[in-house]
């Protein structure tokens, strides 16, 4: 059971992320938003070649190379959240890591199986994603908070298109909010919990 519990955190957070996803790949067109706080806060359907965020590799072997860290990253945080239930970690490091595995997953599903089964959502470098298309799927994001948009004019880069705020997902709203856990709390954490 103690086991359970934090598998099973990961495991919603994949069911929520998959569904939302598969919400919008279903009933909204690409680019299409749904205002939801007047112009702050939208429902935006993009799709995302890269990582989190909206960073990418910029090629069909960055993106393969990408969905490859992605199972090495998901392989070690399985182990290690096992190791760290197994030592009575402090609970809220144990639902951080959760988080985490559950939002690397997340991503790692559209990464590996929607360039396949979704149509529309291979990476856009044809001529080698094609070969195998099984890890260049794109990622569905969704949820875009819109604090400002505009055009920075950047010293030797040029003019360009920025928002303050990126289009994300659940999985990596997950991520994030692990991550920030880590940090808030790190300090507090024991070694091992000292009951039990």
């Amino acid at each position: 059971m103690k086991y359970f519990k934090y598998y099973l955190i990961a495991f919603i957070t994949i069911i929520i992320d998959q569904a939302s996803k598969m919400l919008v790949y279903y009933n909204m067109m690409l680019r299409e938003e749904i205002p939801i706080l007047g112009d702050w806060f939208k429902i935006h359907y993009t799709l995302n070649p890269g990582m989190a965020f909206g960073l990418e590799f910029g090629s069909a072997y960055g993106k393969l190379g990408l969905s490859s860290i992605r199972i090495i990253a998901m392989v070690f945080i399985s182990y290690f959240l096992y190791k760290f239930i197994k030592r009575k970690i402090h609970p809220a490091l144990l639902i951080s890591g959760a988080l985490i595995l559950g939002g690397a997953i997340g991503n790692l599903i559209d990464s590996i199986f929607y360039g396949v089964l979704l149509e529309g959502n291979v990476m856009p470098y044809q001529e080698n994603a094609m070969l195998y298309p099984w890890f260049h799927g794109q990622v569905i994001d969704m949820f875009y908070f819109d604090i400002w948009s505009g055009y920075l004019d950047i010293p030797f880069w040029g003019k360009t298109y920025m928002s303050f705020w990126p289009i994300f997902n659940v999985a990596d709203s997950a991520i994030f909010i692990g991550v920030v856990m880590l940090l808030i709390f790190q300090k507090h954490y024991p070694s091992e919990k000292k009951n039990n």
